[in-house]
């Protein structure tokens, strides 16, 4: 198990899935636009909570999409801000 969650590993899984977020609330954008069906919030958070929210907030911002909700303004970096607490926990103080 251990050589599954190798410092490489987890780069390369961070970096996917933060370009995942990004690209999700590129093509959730691109559907409000065409007003075709839209990729539900949840999915939307469960993606910046398992490691996106860089890629999500980028998102956020670069497309200006979601920016009056106030539950993804606050609640993304919030939800970023504690995953990075959590890590920095994990790596260097539980240690």
């Amino acid at each position: 198990m251990q050589e599954i969650f190798t410092m490489r590993n987890i780069i390369i899984y961070l970096i996917s899935i933060n370009i995942i977020g990004f690209l999700i609330m590129w093509l959730d954008k691109r559907k409000a636009i065409n007003g075709s069906w839209r990729i539900p919030e949840k999915t939307l958070f469960i993606i910046t909570a398992i490691g996106g929210g860089i890629g999500t907030i980028a998102g956020m911002y670069t497309f200006r999409h979601k920016t009056k909700k106030l539950n993804f303004v606050i609640g993304l970096p919030l939800i970023t801000i504690l995953e990075i607490i959590l890590m920095i926990y994990y790596l260097f103080i539980n240690n």
